[in-house]
């Protein structure tokens, strides 16, 4: 309700900020190359499955080898010492709801773990948060619909309040609705066994970041895996 309340009352001043920064912000391509390959070797790698949405297609980096599903490989390679096999699935802009549809059109996976990254895009289209997390249970369903008991960890929905690329009080609203559908993530994975909550590894330092000021560089993809991978580590057998 204070988030509706926020957005109404701010709405013409949000609508011009989020045109703004429409207008602004270098549009950035999904990472070229391919997207698979392997960290480490010797030995059954441990098979790993990144899908979402622009994190997970590395919007900011040029090559795929430089994005999360790589830098996530290489941190569990050093976590565990063992290969790790790692391919990615998205789509720049996606939401949920397509996502889900998409893998359903898919194979079914045959990883061992998956990843999901999503929120953002839910976020910006005011998705509702009991939506989001219907839709949600829908994508991890269709994931595991010949493995039950597949592992799956939710990347935490970004907090777009650091965004620092987006004008206030744009992103605090945005911000206020992304921790809305997290929570509405948390929840779901309390309830469903194999599924787990991963915090998200704020990506404040400009650094960081990709040239649009928004999106994880290559250093920021690798501060996210690196921060992550002890987590991810700890659902395996």
């Amino acid at each position: 309700m204070r988030f509706w309340l926020a957005f109404v009352l701010l709405a013409p001043l949000l609508l011009w900020q989020g045109r703004r920064a429409r207008r602004d912000t270098p549009r950035l391509p999904e990472a070229g190359g391919a997207d698979h390959g392997q960290a480490g070797a010797g030995g059954a790698p441990l098979r790993l499955l990144l899908v979402g949405e622009s994190t997970a297609v590395g919007v900011g980096v040029r090559e795929h080898d430089q994005g999360l599903g790589a830098q996530l490989a290489r941190a569990l390679h050093r976590q565990q010492g063992r290969p790790v096999a790692w391919r990615v699935d998205g789509v720049n802009g996606i939401r949920a709801a397509a996502l889900a549809t998409r893998l359903a059109d898919r194979p079914a996976p045959e990883e061992d773990l998956v990843v999901v990254s999503l929120g953002v895009n839910d976020t910006t289209g005011l998705t509702s948060p009991r939506r989001y997390q219907r839709e949600l249970g829908r994508l991890i369903d269709t994931l595991r619909r010949k493995r039950p008991g597949l592992p799956v960890a939710l990347l935490a929905v970004p907090p777009m309040q650091h965004f620092t690329a987006l004008p206030r009080p744009l992103r605090d609203v945005l911000g206020a609705r992304a921790g809305q559908l997290d929570r509405a993530q948390q929840a779901l994975a309390a309830r469903l066994p194999g599924v787990h909550a991963l915090a998200y590894p704020v990506v404040a330092d400009p650094a960081l970041l990709a040239e649009d000021g928004y999106h994880p560089g290559e250093a920021g993809y690798a501060h996210i895996a690196d921060r992550v991978a002890p987590a991810l580590a700890a659902l395996l057998p």
